[in-house]
């Protein structure tokens, strides 16, 4: 793991062209704090640093062919680089390092860009091939790694983080209007759209190929589904061989990403999925394992007791970070300055911390259980579109819109909520069945309503625009015979997991502190393996995640098993509102800035603070808004207006 920079072409500007290279490796030197390295033959010029997990002795970068023909620059791991390396040697290929990144190199020699389709891993990488003067910039299939690129005057500039391409001589930064619409509606940005203008993030599962006369990008694998009306070959198997299949599939992708020359660590949330993981990781690697957590001090977000009887469980040494409102505050600028767009939750400043106390305690590497709701149904979205679309088919009963009480048992505030209300959110749109995002409308919609504290400007530049619109335009072809919960799944799995998950909850708050986090349930095997189990068995009436529940229950305390899914949650607007807010808090907020920055209504935001203040339980809506808005306005500082947030670095105290 670790982060790279570079061009292809000549650079518009006198600064020399090494200066550019190095001022750009250095941008993103906390992902790679070890050792830095860079090429350049005058045509490319590759950068990286480097976190050293694998072949620490011979694995330094940009790496070279025997020849000195090919280079490349590597972030991240490709877990099957044993396998592949033992079939490269057997055709004749002889290797200098004892690498996973020069496995690349051998592949390409073969195959060229089609070497993709070999590779299990998560990695973002740019391979220089100086005999044919082409640079190819990859990306894994889920999107685990981050990779940027950007075009000025015909060079091509790319980097793991856009702060890097902001090194480039002329570079400014711009908030992109459609993006911020989209953050609003989405989470995220739809790819390859990033929160700035004209910088544009390379898709999970693409190449981008570039020549002197040309730049192409293409789709090397795509998540598929089988059709609705065949249910696929799964459906012919029992429910016990689909689960041993599974839990032999999971285990050996858990295998793989145990391979290490440092030590692996594992977070544990309190829930089924990151235990199942650290259970595997147990079971694979049976010395004592160390596990990593985050609590609260809040009943509603923590998750302590579970996370504690799965260590002892485990026999693990557990570390866990306590993570109050008033850190989630102070440490906030710098989850935007790593994150590099705008956020509508906090959830990812305590990952911030957690990923600090993994690297004070001496650790570059673990193993964690994001993907497993996304591919095994564990959302509550998905119960929430099927309890919407079996009331749409009654839409007069009195019975079935109560099956929403059985929604939220995590939330006791919800567990009283007005029947009334979850009637009125949850039954708007009944009708639009049809609507092939039909499950995520009630989520689209509720975000969207935090854009009434957009700007008149703002509002004005985004004339005729619609989000959901071009979501729905981009859909594949086949989406349409999809089963329903065939349909949600691809949302969250192709869009929110790599546009917010795995980047403003993953890689990015990991990275900031050196961590590399390893993720066993997206190994593409299991993925597509998940794709093909029939819907029925992984949402089982309520029951989400049934398959992989079952497939594991002899790995885990019953308690842990039979949970019900708890959506890892933290504090919002009280994070900045207490007793001791940040400091940062009322210039980001006041109306001068919020004029000068052009986003937002500052009538309108003077308001809603005031709201927030006053009720320290905002509904969603609101904690979203002050989120976005906060957030937004940070970013306005630490990107376009070049101010480093003045927030010392958040050091929360250890608790064995």
């Amino acid at each position: 793991m670790c982060g790279i920079a570079g061009f292809y072409g000549t650079p518009d500007t006198p600064v020399p062209r090494a200066l550019i290279l190095r001022r750009m490796i250095g941008a993103i030197a906390h992902r790679g704090p070890d050792a830095q390295g860079v090429f350049d033959d005058e045509r490319a010029a590759l950068g990286h640093v480097r976190l050293s997990i694998i072949d620490r002795a011979t694995g330094a970068q940009p790496m070279p062919n025997g020849d000195r023909t090919i280079w490349v620059t590597f972030n991240g791991e490709i877990f099957n680089y044993v396998e592949l390396r033992r079939d490269l040697v057997s055709r004749g290929h002889s290797f200098r390092t004892a690498s996973d990144t020069e496995v690349i190199l051998h592949l390409y020699e073969e195959l060229g860009p089609d070497c993709m389709n070999a590779f299990n891993g998560d990695f973002a990488f740019a391979l220089w091939d100086s005999r044919q003067n082409l640079l190819m910039l990859a990306r894994d299939r889920m999107g685990v790694r981050p990779l940027f690129h950007t075009v000025r005057n015909g060079c091509l500039f790319f980097a793991s983080e856009v702060k890097a391409l902001l090194q480039v001589p002329g570079s400014s930064a711009e908030l992109d209007p459609l993006a911020l619409d989209q953050i609003f509606t989405f989470w995220f940005p739809l790819a390859p759209r990033t929160a700035f203008k004209n910088v544009f993030e390379l898709p999970p599962a693409h190449v981008l190929i570039a020549r002197p006369d040309r730049i192409a990008v293409r789709r090397y694998w795509r998540l598929e589904y089988p059709d609705a009306r065949d249910g696929g070959a799964l459906n012919k198997q029992g429910e016990e061989a689909i689960g041993d299949e599974l839990a032999d599939l999971l285990l050996d992708a858990t295998r793989i990403r145990l391979r290490s020359d440092v030590p692996v660590g594992a977070y544990l949330s309190g829930g089924l999925d990151s235990s199942i993981i650290a259970a595997m990781t147990n079971k694979i690697a049976p010395a004592q394992l160390q596990t990593f957590s985050v609590t609260f001090g809040s009943a509603e977000f923590d998750e302590s007791c579970y996370q504690q009887e799965m260590a002892r469980a485990l026999a693990a040494t557990h570390v866990s970070v306590a993570c109050g409102d008033a850190e989630i505050g102070r440490s906030f600028p710098t989850v935007i300055r790593h994150g590099e767009q705008p956020i509508l939750r906090t959830a990812p400043a305590p990952l911030l911390a957690l990923s600090d106390v993994v690297h004070r305690s001496g650790f570059k590497v673990v193993m964690t259980g994001e993907g497993a709701d996304e591919i095994f149904a564990g959302y509550d979205i998905f119960k929430e579109a099927k309890i919407r679309r079996f009331w749409a088919r009654q839409p007069q009963s009195r019975f079935r819109p109560r099956l929403l009480q059985l929604l939220y048992p995590y939330l006791p505030a919800l567990r009283g909520q007005s029947q009334k209300y979850l009637e009125a959110f949850f039954g708007m749109g009944l009708a639009e069945t049809s609507d092939p995002v039909y499950s995520h409308l009630p989520r689209f919609r509720s975000t969207a309503g935090a854009k009434i504290f957009f700007s008149d400007a703002l509002l004005e530049s985004l004339r005729g625009y619609d989000a959901v619109a071009e979501l729905r335009e981009s859909l594949p072809a086949e989406f349409e015979h999809w089963h329903p919960l065939s349909q949600a799944q691809y949302l969250e799995t192709a869009h929110l997991l790599p546009g917010y998950i795995l980047s403003s909850q993953g890689d990015r708050v990991a990275m900031a502190h050196a961590v590399e986090c390893r993720f066993p349930f997206l190994d593409h095997r299991v993925v597509e393996f998940a794709a093909r189990i029939p819907p029925e068995l992984k949402l089982r009436g309520l029951r989400e995640k049934h398959i992989l529940r079952e497939s594991a229950r002899d790995l885990l305390p019953r308690e842990i098993s039979n949970r019900t899914k708890q959506p890892y949650r933290s504090p919002d607007s009280v994070s900045f509102l207490g007793s001791s807010p940040p400091d940062y808090l009322d210039g980001c907020l006041s109306a001068p800035e919020l004029a000068a920055n052009g986003c937002f209504n500052p009538h309108a935001v003077g308001k809603l603070v005031r709201k927030c203040e006053s009720q320290p339980l905002a509904g969603s809506r609101d904690n979203m808004a002050f989120v976005g808005v906060l957030s937004t306005q940070l970013w306005h500082r630490e990107f376009v207006r070049g101010e480093t947030s003045p927030a010392p670095p958040v050091s929360p105290a250890l608790v064995a």
